[in-house]
């Protein structure tokens, strides 16, 4: 057996903080970005806020948030958790003792 460090995990992060995955979102939502910043008139407050929001909402979903990797993945897991059917199952050792138990009592 084995000890795994409990960072172990960043290593093989980029910068420790982002996957692929993650450096494509943010990568995709600035490109919106820029494109929106050049085709749209930034004069007016309204667009200006509108052009600039992709590499916001971008930035926050790859955001790092404590006990998950970022944003994106904590709505992952919330949306699982109420979509998905739940389904609890429960071994303990009082069944395997059971069962131990009656094995012995056969064998007297």
């Amino acid at each position: 057996m084995y000890l795994i460090p409990a960072n172990a995990k960043r290593g093989q992060y980029i910068f420790g903080l982002f996957r692929p995955v993650d450096l494509v979102i943010f990568g995709v939502g600035l490109l919106i970005t820029i494109i929106m910043v050049i085709v749209m008139p930034t004069q007016q407050t309204w667009a200006a806020v509108l052009s600039v929001s992709p590499a916001v909402i971008a930035a926050l979903l790859v955001a790092p948030v404590a006990y998950y990797h970022n944003v994106l993945q904590l709505l992952i897991e919330i949306y699982t958790y109420f979509t998905s059917r739940r389904r609890y199952i429960w071994k303990g050792w009082c069944i395997k003792d059971e069962q131990q138990w009656t094995m012995d009592r056969k064998l007297d």
